[in-house]
């Protein structure tokens, strides 16, 4: 099973399609504090539709309260427009975390950083649009994360 993770999202919609992503590949989706919106919001509904109540999430008051209670096998892929390494490149493998940041800032700088070669970008056409919608994204990796580790056949 892959994990999402949602740092500080801020649009319901997103987390909304996060968690139908979730459900279609059998991922968990994890959202680490503070969240934009409420999970009552009727965005966050919609967009799972009468999925949501079948998500396995999990809330996370910090990052680092997640990564500690990871398994210690687990690898953590932070996806950043400001990574060197395409997304494609990494050796994705079940038990993997998908890291993305907020839709207006993305993941700190510090953080992307500090991961080094688990720092991770989606290529894009130079001078086309400087990001991707958050749940776009995710669909992008966590779809790439499942073929490259030959699930959902």
């Amino acid at each position: 099973m892959f994990h999402i993770v949602l740092v500080a999202p801020e649009i319901p919609h997103n987390a909304g399609a996060a968690g139908r992503l979730a459900l279609a590949t059998g991922a968990r989706l994890h959202l680490v504090k503070p969240l934009g919106f409420s999970l009552e919001d009727k965005y966050v509904k919609r967009s799972g539709l009468d999925y949501w109540q079948d998500v396995d999430l999990q809330i996370w008051p910090n990052l680092a309260e997640l990564q500690a209670q990871a398994d210690p096998t687990a690898r953590f892929w932070y996806l950043s427009t400001k990574a060197a390494r395409a997304h494609w490149d990494a050796p994705y493998r079940d038990g993997d975390y998908l890291v993305f940041g907020c839709e207006t800032r993305g993941l700190p700088e510090a953080i992307v950083k500090e991961a080094g070669d688990q720092a991770i970008r989606i290529p894009m056409q130079e001078g086309g649009t400087r990001s991707l919608n958050l749940s776009t994204a995710i669909a992008i990796a966590l779809y790439e994360a499942v073929r490259v580790s030959g699930g959902l056949q």
